[in-house]
């Protein structure tokens, strides 16, 4: 693995805390190059300092051609880690919803449309799509996250079937709870659903690597989100009246 990232290009958007610095720490210890992107330039340089690497503050629909130039010309792998975890049901203000389809899936769309030219010229190039299990399942009280979740993922998915055989490798990393702060911020929900189960942004970092290594499009650093994920597909009244009782327990609490 080292060998194989050894001076590569890495840009991981999102990286001034939580999922994108643990990405971000496990891709420059292994020897690559790398671009710190985050909204927050303290944070983006704090953790790009802490690294060795390079720090890119912005949105992160708009960073490729700077994060490029950082990189002295070449991105062989994108993170396309940040996200917004927009609560609300249908409700939630039209700029909430807008807000999420921006971040979550449309900052994918305009990366991967200014690498792909470049990456289906030489043959390579390696997306990784933050998307979390809510892309695969769906999260109580959250509609716009749930849903832009899930064009994330079916972007992610859409990306590694039209161009895996043209060297482009996809993953998509889907966990449950993590311990950042984007959970902290899901209150009674996130303590009902996620938290019992989270594990530590370094855990993500370690499953992501161990999904490269074997070049798995799907990265579950929540094993049994598999089993939900096939319940859901298989038997989906199942599923939806099993979410529903926990619908219902949080309802309960929130009275």
């Amino acid at each position: 693995m080292v060998e194989t990232l050894q001076d590569k290009g890495v840009v991981v958007t999102g990286a001034g805390g939580g999922i994108g610095a643990a990405l971000a720490r496990r891709f420059a210890a292994a020897g690559a190059r790398v671009v710190v992107n985050d909204l927050d330039a303290t944070k983006a340089k704090a953790v790009a300092d802490e690294i060795g690497a390079v720090a890119v503050p912005g949105d992160a629909s708009t960073i490729v051609p700077e994060a490029r130039e950082a990189l002295s010309g070449t991105v062989d792998v994108y993170c396309a880690n940040a996200g917004l975890g927009s609560g609300g049901s249908e409700a939630a203000p039209e700029e909430v919803w807008a807000a999420a389809w921006d971040v979550n899936v449309m900052a994918h769309v305009r990366a991967a449309h200014a690498l792909l030219p470049e990456w289906l010229e030489r043959g390579s190039g390696r997306f990784v799509s933050t998307v979390s299990a809510a892309g695969l399942l769906t999260m109580i009280g959250a509609a716009p996250y749930s849903v832009t979740k899930h064009g994330a993922y079916a972007f992610a998915e859409w990306l590694s079937l039209t161009y895996r055989h043209r060297g482009i490798n996809v993953h998509a990393i889907c966990p449950q709870g993590v311990r950042t702060d984007m959970l902290a911020a899901t209150g009674t929900a996130g303590d009902l659903v996620l938290t019992p189960t989270a594990i530590e942004p370094g855990d993500v970092a370690d499953a992501l690597f161990a999904g490269i290594e074997e070049n798995r499009f799907l990265i579950l650093p929540h094993p049994e989100v598999a089993e939900y994920y096939r319940i859901r597909a298989a038997e989906p009244d199942k599923w939806l009246t099993g979410m529903n009782h926990i619908q219902q327990k949080w309802e309960a609490t929130e009275q």
